[in-house]
Parts: C-alpha cells; structure tokens; sequence
C-alpha cells in the first residue's frame, strides 16, 4: 500500500466518523464535511490506483 491509499483509507475513515456523529448530533455541517472526507479519500485511493497502474507499465508488469 502507497502513500495515496494510506491517505484515501485514512480519510474515508475520517469522513465516515464524522458522517456518522453528524447524523447522531443532527449536525448537517459535520455530516457534510464527513461526506467530503470520504470523497477526499477515494480520490487519494484513485490517485494511488493510477500511480499503481503507471508503475507497472513502466516496469513491464502486468498486475490488476
């Protein structure tokens, strides 16, 4: 696991913490930064899966 998807996990965990307490608080600004944490960490895991994929290429490997 890379950088990128060492930081997208973190983050969607992040998010989902503060989704979930959101919607127990009632508190739609915590809610809607949790939902951006978790769209911040699957962007970071899709950078990480692109930086992946040029790797192999680069090496000649085929690994999906």
């Amino acid at each position: 696991m890379d950088r990128e998807h060492v930081k997208g996990t973190v983050d969607k965990a992040k998010g989902a913490v503060k989704d979930t307490a959101g919607k127990m608080m009632d508190d739609k600004k915590m809610q809607a930064e949790g939902k951006m944490d978790k769209a911040k960490g699957e962007a970071h895991k899709a950078a990480g899966d692109v930086k992946n994929k040029a790797r192999d290429v680069a090496h000649g490997s085929k690994h999906d």
